[in-house]
Formats: structure tokens, sequence, C-alpha cells
């Protein structure tokens, strides 16, 4: 070997023992919540405590200590907070976010040379053979750590002194007691010098948004069928009139499909013929004609003034308005002369119409997001339609088919927002593939679309509602369960009458705290096209006016719904959820509760619209930490009945055309004193 080749190999070796040297002897892994390894944000509620887990441990038997280090959006202000061992070096804390916006997060660990101390002190307490060796140790420790401590922090501590001089002068048994007590780990834990400190490379962001983004009941409507006379096209102020019935239902968000003005070029008549008719007012999703496009409004609807006027009467409501954010041109858009160049034009000079084959939207063209003259201008056009919207009073917006758009796009959407407005909700209507919608989370989607509306057997609803609540996804997917959407009329609604509508009402508005439906639900419509999960007569394509008191509807229970969603903080999360076992297959029984049992809600739903079903349900009387033969105290809220259930086994009758579900709140039962 030569000389120049041993230098370095000596090189490298060093290196390697330096590297090992410096390299971390406590290891932090596996922690939650976590996205992608930390590359993307969780989700957080402003006032819901954010729980933080880790594993940590180091190399023999000494212990370690661990904090959670947080910091607030756009702070450099630190808070920390102890981490409590959970066994199998498991550990967790956690911290309570106070406002919308990006909080950081770290995990610091170090050797806890105290604890350990303690630790075998203790044992040999407990085994009667303590040494005064070992006494004398723990108290050379405490004074070398008070010797080396800042001015400032002894100062601090006034009561170290008396302590030490106590500690001088105390007995064997004595003195154990003294350095085994919460004085001595208080006085340790503040002046003791940490030894191999280990944090995160770098710090997890916790998305932190409101309430309404975790918990909110949508409603949905087209504006335009909201007059109360028959063929007249309805206004914001039709709507503003319907607002009263729909918030005595319960719900917080009203949702509207596009309200700009209708393109007429290959305009859709009724049920998606391609002729229409002079009358025929076109589908809203064909955006844009010499009207406006995307920040205009339809005439028919009202002006701005009108809008406004919408916006603050459903504020005086407590409710919000949503809006449909659609990136969609008919052909009339103003977009298509002004910027022809966002456009995919096809080989004879037409501009190419969007499909979904079979389906063909001869009404509807795309942009393009990558034309060479697209970039940054389309971008920043589709921003400012957001913004021009916010500043009208909009802090909602439900996206229509975002996964057809470009992913890098929303993730630079979403953060340019919310960095402006961090209280704006963003709603993906996004039915793809899991790994597309998940993504679509990821990337800043605050709630969505999910895959519930098929969803309709015990064993289909329980393995997707456990992979919500307690799987991956529970990080950053926030699950909104419409029942039913203009585009979608449901195959179980088809065929299973007024039973099916309560049935799918119940399970959505308990699985979820996001739950949704699209007007003429809580009439029980369900008119197909026929062989198709279509509507017939949809309204996509025509005006519809309703009898809101239609016999057979169910509004009652719809509002008794919402109110007992309202009632019980259990309810308002998809998470703290778990099935329980019902022997008959036609009964889905299930669990939700707040993480300290305070509010602990039991839920019944027989999934057989057409026919009497009853089981036995067990009774989780374990999760409150009783035996089989405890007492339950019950509320059935439905029926606003009151009784106990004596034991884990109780039998229960669904009769699907009185009310196919049952809803429980439960608590251990205490006898009078």
């Amino acid at each position: 070997m030569s000389s120049a080749t041993g230098l370095r190999a000596a090189g490298v070796e060093k290196a390697a023992l330096n590297g090992a040297l410096e390299a971390p002897r406590i290891r932090i892994e596996h922690v939650s919540p976590s996205v992608d390894h930390g590359a993307l944000p969780a989700k957080g509620l402003v006032g819901q405590a954010i729980t933080v887990e880790a594993d940590i441990y180091m190399d023999g038997h000494d212990q370690v200590a661990a904090r959670l280090i947080w910091r607030g959006p756009g702070s450099l202000e630190e808070h920390s907070v102890p981490m409590q061992p959970l066994g199998n070096d498991r550990w967790r804390a956690e911290f309570t976010p106070g406002r919308s916006g990006r909080h950081r997060f770290n995990v610091e660990a170090w050797f806890d040379e105290w604890g350990s101390y303690q630790r075998d002190l203790e044992k040999k307490r407990l085994a009667g053979v303590p040494e005064a060796v070992d006494i004398e140790e723990g108290r050379r420790r405490l004074v070398a750590a008070t010797e080396r401590a800042p001015a400032r922090a002894r100062e601090s501590m006034p009561e170290a002194a008396p302590f030490l001089a106590r500690l001088e002068q105390a007995e064997q048994a004595s003195a154990v007691e003294l350095l085994l007590s919460e004085q001595a780990t208080l006085l340790m834990t503040q002046i003791e010098p940490r030894s191999f400190v280990t944090h995160l490379p770098l710090d997890l962001i916790m998305d932190v948004e409101r309430i309404a983004a975790g918990f909110a009941s949508w409603y949905e409507l087209f504006p335009r069928s909201q007059s109360p006379l028959p063929g007249r096209h309805g206004s914001f102020d039709d709507v503003i009139a319907r607002l009263p019935a729909i918030r005595a239902m319960g719900f917080d968000v009203l949702y509207m499909t596009p309200i700009h003005p209708i393109g007429r070029s290959h305009r859709k008549g009724r049920n998606n013929s391609l002729e229409a008719a002079p009358d025929d007012p076109g589908s809203p999703y064909a955006i844009g004609s010499a009207e406006g496009g995307h920040t205009a409004l339809h005439s028919q609807l009202g002006d701005m003034a009108a809008f406004r006027r919408l916006v603050a009467a459903a504020k005086e409501q407590g409710m919000e308005i949503a809006l449909d954010f659609a990136i969609q041109c008919s052909r009339d858009h103003p977009w298509l002369t002004e910027h022809p160049e966002w456009f995919s034009w096809r080989a004879d000079g037409s501009v190419r119409y969007a499909e979904n084959p079979p389906k063909k939207y001869q009404d509807i063209v795309n942009v393009d997001f990558y034309a060479e003259r697209a970039r940054p201008g389309l971008w920043v056009a589709l921003r400012d339609v957001l913004l021009y919207w916010i500043d009208a009073g909009v802090r909602t917006f439900r996206v229509d088919n975002p996964h057809t758009k470009p992913l890098p796009f929303w993730r630079w959407l979403i953060a340019d927002i919310r960095s402006r407005h961090p209280d704006v909700v963003f709603l993906s209507e996004a039915f793809t593939r899991p790994s597309l919608m998940y993504r679509l989370a990821k990337l800043g989607f605050t709630q969505s679309y999910t895959y519930f509306i098929w969803r309709n057997s015990k064993r289909e609803l329980s393995e997707y509602f456990t992979e919500l609540a307690d799987g991956e996804p529970r990080d950053f997917f926030r699950p909104n369960l419409f029942v039913n959407t203009p585009d979608i009329n449901p195959l179980f609604l088809q065929t299973s009458g007024r039973p099916g509508f309560l049935i799918r009402a119940a399970l959505a508005a308990t699985l979820s705290g996001l739950w949704g439906l699209y007007s003429g639900f809580e009439l029980c419509e369900s008119a197909p096209l026929p062989g198709r999960e279509e509507y017939l007569d949809s309204e996509k394509y025509e005006l519809r006016q309703r009898d809101w008191q239609a016999p057979g509807n169910i509004i009652a229970e719809i509002t008794q719904l919402n109110r007992i969603r309202h009632e019980n903080r259990a309810l308002q999360s998809h998470r703290g959820l778990r099935f329980y076992s019902a022997v008959n297959e036609q009964v889905l029984w299930f669990g939700k509760f707040t993480p300290d049992l305070d509010n602990f809600i039991l839920v019944a739903v027989s999934l057989d619209p057409h026919n009497v079903q009853e089981t036995q349900l067990e009774v989780p009387l374990w999760e409150f930490g009783l035996n089989d033969n405890g007492v339950f105290a019950v509320e059935e809220l439905m029926r606003g009945v009151q009784f106990k259930w004596y034991g884990k086994i109780q039998q229960w009758r669904f009769v699907p055309w009185e009310l196919p579900f049952a809803i429980f709140r439960v608590r251990p039962w205490q006898s009078p004193a």
C-alpha cells in the first residue's frame, strides 16, 4: 500500500470514528402525527388538544426524559411540556393550539441521569439494601448541580440551600426519602445539565384550522331553484328567504352550485340532452358568457349587493355561505378570447371540450395548466378568483373535480390563500383513487368527499371507517359524508324508500363530524334515470320548485340528528370511533367517545330498509373498566327516553318504517347515596 493510499485510509477511518462519536445516542422514532415522514403538515383544530407520541429510547438500562416543544404561526416563542412514558419506549404529550395557522413542533430527549439514579435508589430501598455510598453519591450530584447552575437560576431557587442542609444532617432512611422526593426531582429538573440531548432533525408541522373545518353540517342547493313560483328563476333574495328553514334543520353551511353566467354555445338541455330549448337554463357548471366569467354573477340571481346581502343574512342565522370553485369554462367564457393561450386547441382549430368517456361535456372546455404561455398567468388568475370571493365575504369553497387538476397547482394555491386567510376552508370533491384522494388532503384540502356514498354493508362501512379513524389517513384526511349529490343518485336510495333515507342520514351524521346533503334528500327524492345512478329530470339542467312540507319528508328527523350532533362532542369528529359486536349482520353497532370518556355515544343502525330486524348488542362496559355485570345509565336521544342497561348483552328491535336506528348516550350508573 502506498503512503498516499494509507493516509487516505487512515483519514476515512478517523472520519468514521468521529462520526460514531458524534452520532446521537438517543433515538426518536415513529413520531405521530406525521404525514409523509414530516414532509407535509398534519391537521388540527383550534382549541382541540393535539396529541404527540414518539418512540424514545437509548442503550442500556438508563432512563431518558423528553419534552414536546411547539411554536405558534409566525412566532419564535417556544412552549414546552414534559412527555410522559406509556410503556415499551412510547411517550406522549399534548398541546392545544389557540389560533389558526401552521404550528411547528419538535421532540427533545436526553439522558435522565437523576431519574436513573432515583430509580436505582428506589430499588435498593425496596430491597432494604441502600448503602451510605449511594446516599453520598446523590448528595454530591445535588451539590455539584447547584454549584454549576447560573447565578440567576440559584436566585430563583431559595429552597435549594435549606434542602441540602437537611440532607446533610439526615439519618440514612430520612436521607433516602429526601433523595427520592418530588422536591429533589424538581430541583434537579431545573438545574441538572442535560447530556446526549437529541431532537428531530426538522420541526414537524401542524396545519391548525377553525372548528368548522372539522365539524359542520352542509346543505347544498341550486340558488336558481329557490323561487316559490313555478317556472320563475330564483334569486339571492329567494335564497335568503329559505335560510331560516335550512338553519332550523340545524345546518351550518349553505353550499351553492356555481352562481356565474352560463354559456349558450352547446348548452345542454333537460336530462343532459344535446339540444336545449330556448328557455332551458343550461348547466351552471358551463361557466362564462358575454356577461363575464368566474368573478361575475348570473344576472337573474342578482348583483353583488344582493350577494353580499345573502352572506350577511347567513351570518345572522349562524351560518356561512360556501361557493363552488369549478375550474372550467363554457365556450363563451371571456378567457377564450382574452387568453386563448390558456386552452388546448384541436388540429381543426376548435377548442378541445371536456370528456370523461363515455361521457361528453360539449358545453365545457378545460384550461391547460401547462400550456407554454399559461404559466404563471393562468395560475395567478385562478388564485385571484378566490381572493375576489374572499373579499366578498366567502370563507368556504367546495372545489369541483380537483383530482383532474395538477397537484403542484393545489399545493401552491392553498398555501398561498391560507397564508393570507388562514380561516379559509377547502372541500375536495374528488371521487377518485384512494392514493390521489389522500394526496389532495395531504397537500392542503381541509375536507374531502368520500366513498361513503357507495358503502352500504356492515363490512364495507366498518372497514372503511376504521381506516379513516385509526389508519394512516387519520392525521390528514377529514371525511365529509355527503349522502347524495346532484351527480349521484345512490342506488341504495332508489329502492329503499323513506327508511333508506333515514338510514343514510343517521350513518352520515354520526360517523363523522362533517356531513352534507343535496336538497331534495329531505323529501326522499330518488327517481332515477333508468339504469343509471343519476336523477331523472336532473336539476343540473332545469329549474325545480319543491313543496318543502310534502308528505313523507324526514325534516324532523334531520333536525333531531343535527341537534344531537351539536349537543354531543363525541359526534363532532370522525375520530374516537370503535365498532362493537351485534350478532345480526344487518345491524351496524358502534361507539363514538371523547378521549376523557366524558361524552360516550353508542349508535345502532339497521341497514335493512325493508324488514324488521332484531339483534343482541354487546354493550362495551369494559371501556369504563366495568365488568360484565356493570350498569349503564342510558338516554336514547332520538326518542327522548331514559332507562338502565344491566349487563353487557342487550336486545334491540328496529322497525324501519318507524325509525331504523337508535342513538344512546351512556355513562356508568351510580346508585343514589
